[in-house]
């Protein structure tokens, strides 16, 4: 398998080196740069699987940098670091197209397990989907798991790796009641606390990316005190 390659935009020096002698005892290619325009500037250069994005940059806010990250190569994952954890910050972050965040200050192992687990996701089926089928089709929407891609009416969708597993969760059981908890156990990627809003936070993403209208679902609706149901029959 080829070398997966990691960038990291951290304006923290000494953090950087110690994370990237781990990554690459780890196995990872490691690319660090100091400030946003650099970053940017590496992205082109040696395009790598998964950034590693502080939200503190000296020269640009984090959260504008993971936009353009997303809006140029919404393929690459984004793992944004917090400085305190701030639950307004991660919300921010997974609304600009973060795959995960993760709060200073972190254990190398808890960040190595993280990026292993995004990209796992990005490169792998939903643990225990059946391959009998390769395309989902509710109405216009069609979901090819295969190819990871989504379209309505042929239209392409963007969605993040962790926003096409939750959908395909949904989906493969529509017209189910799911609460939070059963769908991130489907998804089975990083646990969220109960009352994480996060994960409420993608599913606003999702429904922007295949609703007509995200203030009307027709296609994710939300079932109130309890979680949400994929509806079975869809225009």
């Amino acid at each position: 398998m080829a070398q997966q390659h990691l960038l990291m935009i951290e304006d923290d020096t000494r953090l950087a080196s110690m994370v990237g002698e781990y990554l690459r005892q780890s196995g990872y290619g490691f690319t660090h740069a100091a400030d946003a325009a650099t970053g940017l500037d590496a992205l082109q250069t040696t395009p790598p699987e998964l950034v590693i994005l502080d939200l503190m940059l000296p020269d640009m806010d984090g959260l504008e940098v993971c936009r353009r990250i997303k809006a140029a190569s919404p393929g690459i994952a984004v793992l944004m670091l917090t400085a305190k954890g701030d639950p307004m910050d991660r919300i921010v972050g997974l609304e600009m197209g973060a795959d995960d965040y993760l709060p200073k200050p972190f254990e190398p192992r808890e960040l190595l397990a993280r990026i292993r687990a995004v990209l796992r996701r990005g490169s792998e089926m939903v643990a225990g989907i059946s391959s009998a089928y390769k395309v989902m089709r509710f109405g216009s929407l069609e979901i090819d798991r295969d190819a990871r891609f989504v379209s309505v009416s042929g239209k392409p969708c963007e969605l993040t790796s962790y926003q096409f597993d939750l959908l395909v969760a949904l989906a493969e059981r529509a017209g189910r009641v799911l609460t939070r908890d059963q769908i991130m156990e489907a998804v089975r990627g990083r646990e969220l606390e109960a009352f994480d809003r996060s994960i409420d936070v993608h599913m606003g993403r999702i429904r922007n990316a295949i609703e007509v209208d995200a203030k009307e679902p027709k296609r994710i609706l939300t079932v109130r005190g309890v979680g949400y149901v994929f509806a079975k029959q869809q225009d």
